[in-house]
């Protein structure tokens, strides 16, 4: 029996090729080559257990797809880009905003120790976890809540990563950054920016920006 990494293999390499090439001419983002490690785990990770069923056909196009209740799984090139930018090592403890899917979550999961995902849409939060669970990520641990907020129980994080856009880069993420971790997070409204966010020793930040993005908005719990 094929296992799901087996199958769609070949469109998995082909739309890693694409990442490679895409990060290559893609000049402004400082980062031409790839880490082989982020490379590997989309090579492995079957982005097509992730995505809706009316969506599978097109889960090797190097397109953002729609999962449900309006939101969607990111483009593969980004999702190398942030995973890259974190600049992981194994165990490493993670933080993600916005499981989504789980698809990034996933793909953490094959480079970092643990990963912490937090979605607040109960239906993809729950689906998610099914679908990571079903295919073995037993260091992924999932969460329903308001991802702004972050998971202070389970930190500090060595990285973490946002997958939808606050208007400004949230407090309680930065406290719960180690220092000398990294934060990856699109910041803006109408416009977005890609950020870094580099902890210092002595708990100072900086910030630098990586190129324009489109993701969407982070929601809030309605307090």
């Amino acid at each position: 029996m094929i296992s799901a990494q087996e199958f769609r293999a070949e469109e998995r390499h082909k739309m890693v090729e694409e990442v490679v090439w895409l990060a290559r001419v893609a000049a402004e983002t400082g980062r031409p080559v790839l880490d082989e490690r982020v490379l590997a785990a989309m090579r492995k990770v079957p982005r097509h257990e992730f995505v809706p069923a009316d969506q599978k056909r097109l889960a090797y196009r190097n397109r953002p797809l729609p999962i449900g209740e309006g939101q969607t799984i990111s483009q593969p090139y980004i999702v190398a880009l942030m995973t890259d930018l974190l600049q992981l090592e194994p165990g490493d403890k993670v933080l993600e905003i916005g499981t989504g899917c789980g698809y990034q979550a996933a793909v953490l999961a094959e480079i970092a120790g643990e990963v912490y995902t937090i979605e607040i849409i109960d239906s993809l939060g729950r689906a998610a976890a099914a679908t990571l669970k079903r295919l073995g990520y037993a260091n992924v641990h999932t969460r329903i809540g308001d991802g702004y907020k972050g998971w202070p129980e389970a930190a500090p994080f060595d990285a973490i990563i946002v997958t939808a856009a606050p208007d400004h880069i949230p407090p309680a993420l930065v406290e719960q950054l180690k220092p000398t971790g990294r934060m990856v997070i699109p910041v803006g409204g109408l416009s977005q920016e890609l950020m870094v966010v580099k902890k210092n020793a002595d708990g100072s930040t900086l910030n630098e920006q990586i190129v324009p993005v489109r993701f969407v908005p982070l929601t809030r719990d309605k307090e």
